[in-house]
């Protein structure tokens, strides 16, 4: 069992760690590049190469997204208890709760651990997710943009590409799915590196609500994706993959939502940091729960 864990999460953190160490080490890093390719070409590619290549049904599809939702639904709910209970400003805790790291973190892990297939439920996850924190988080983060700059968003028109596959069953022409493939590749690792060159940009303050609000985070998801997948009956495989990626820890994009609105980045950059170093904790033993 602890052999099977470490093969699912060396590459994750081992990727990240490099990004991390190139980062402190000084040198430079293109990060608005990298993450402007990974959003407008990779991610698409990814997705695309995919869902044609796993052939993930309409059923499974319209199940991980309806969950999706449910999940964002409960942890909107719980942030808004905690974030009453703590005395703080809800639209700050609000998005972290309800936005987790699926595309950076839940990706890698979901494929590492259950293989194509589940990264194909991971994909189905990570695209509704996205919709909405494309949208109504961007508003929420008080950085509300016009309908016609949403819908240029990649991730919305790379999820209006692959509803045509999903729904009609189509395959791609060989020479797109090559190409599709060949770009998706470089998606998953370049997230990893980002990811760890961004967390060596946060300065941390407060550490101690940090660490309680950012374990909340991560329990209260792997609780609520638990509870989701038991009320509508998901099978075994989608239940996993809804728990984890329910359980991954608070997203960096919400830091810099919170650093372009200038609404409480300190904060936020705490619940990224500390929910992401528990989550080194916390994914091991949902794991070890699924497999």
């Amino acid at each position: 069992m602890l052999a099977s864990l470490f093969a699912v999460l060396a590459p994750v953190f081992i990727v990240a760690g490099i990004g991390y160490a190139w980062a402190r080490s000084g040198i430079d890093y293109p990060t608005e590049f990298i993450a402007r390719i990974v959003m407008t070409v990779g991610t698409p590619a990814l997705v695309l190469s995919t869902l044609s290549r796993t052939k993930l049904d309409q059923s499974a599809f319209t199940s991980m997204a309806l969950a999706c939702v449910l999940c964002m639904a409960g942890m909107a709910l719980a942030g808004v208890i905690v974030s009453r209970l703590c005395g703080r400003d809800w639209r700050v805790l609000l998005p972290a709760f309800m936005y987790p790291n699926t595309g950076n973190m839940g990706l890698p892990v979901s494929l590492y651990a259950f293989g194509e297939h589940g990264l194909a439920l991971a994909v189905a996850f990570f695209l509704t997710l996205s919709i909405f924190q494309f949208t109504l988080g961007i508003v929420l983060s008080g950085n509300a943009s016009s309908v016609k700059a949403m819908l240029r968003n990649p991730i919305v028109i790379s999820l209006a590409g692959a509803m045509p596959i999903i729904f009609f069953n189509l395959e791609l022409p060989r020479w797109l799915a090559n190409t599709a493939d060949l770009l998706g590749g470089m998606t998953i690792p370049l997230m990893l590196l980002t990811l760890g060159v961004s967390l060596a940009s946060i300065r941390l303050h407060h550490v101690g609500s940090g660490m309680l609000l950012g374990g909340l985070r991560i329990v209260l998801g792997g609780a609520v994706g638990w509870g989701v997948g038991a009320l509508l009956g998901l099978e075994h495989m989608e239940k996993a993959v809804l728990m984890v990626q329910s359980s991954m820890p608070v997203a960096v994009f919400n830091y810099l939502l919170a650093v372009r609105a200038n609404r409480s980045p300190e904060q936020v950059a705490n619940l990224v940091m500390c929910s992401t170093v528990l989550s080194f904790v916390w994914l091991p033993v949902v794991l070890a729960w699924w497999l």
